[in-house]
């Protein structure tokens, strides 16, 4: 502790306190904007989740069967794509959650901080990508099914098909979303050598 300096008038000046009380409340609202930022993510990542729990569920439960024809998802290779990769991204996601769960409540990542970043973001990129390449096929697939008349003959897997290509693309909207926020914990790494922001 200091010693109280003389001031000219001859009495004692006692150092003032407002420094340390200044930079504990900038640490506190670091730690906040930090958690909010960590809630935000983990929102984006369940929400990726669902969308892509919901997409991989409907696919694979579409298919029609009548006396005449038997129309089902694995007929089609994009569709197929889509089951499979909505599956992944779900998968991918759910552990995201937990891992987000896990920095929320216990203060550190579940991986070493540098692998944890890295992780993130370059998983996010490839199954944001996959999950956008499997709901366009699906999406120019069910176009050609348009054309060619099969939904007015299976109206009922038609309609299947678009849902579950629909909340595909939710899912990676969500997904992507959660990229972004990824990619700017990597910048705060580089920067500042944490994967907070200052």
């Amino acid at each position: 502790m200091r010693s109280p300096e003389p001031n000219l008038n001859g009495g004692l000046r006692t150092p003032s306190p407002r420094p340390r009380i200044q930079s504990q409340f900038h640490s506190t609202v670091s730690v906040q904007k930090n958690r909010q930022f960590n809630i935000l993510i983990l929102i984006f990542r369940f929400a990726a989740f669902c969308f892509s729990l919901a997409s991989a569920i409907f696919m694979f439960a579409n298919f029609h069967v009548s006396e005449s024809d038997s129309v089902r998802w694995y007929h089609f290779d994009a569709f197929r794509f889509v089951a499979i990769a909505a599956a992944i991204v779900a998968l991918y996601s759910l552990f995201e959650v937990g891992a987000s769960v896990w920095e929320i409540s216990r203060g550190a990542t579940v991986f070493p901080e540098l692998v944890q970043v890295w992780f993130d973001f370059s998983h996010d990129q490839v199954f944001a990508y996959m999950l956008l390449s499997a709901v366009s096929a699906g999406t120019a697939l069910a176009r050609t099914l348009r054309e060619r008349g099969t939904y007015t003959v299976n109206n009922a897997f038609c309609v299947q098909s678009d849902i579950s290509v629909a909340l595909g693309f939710a899912g990676f909207m969500f997904l992507g979303f959660s990229s972004l926020l990824s990619g700017f914990r990597v910048v705060c790494f580089i920067l500042n050598g944490s994967r907070f922001h200052m």
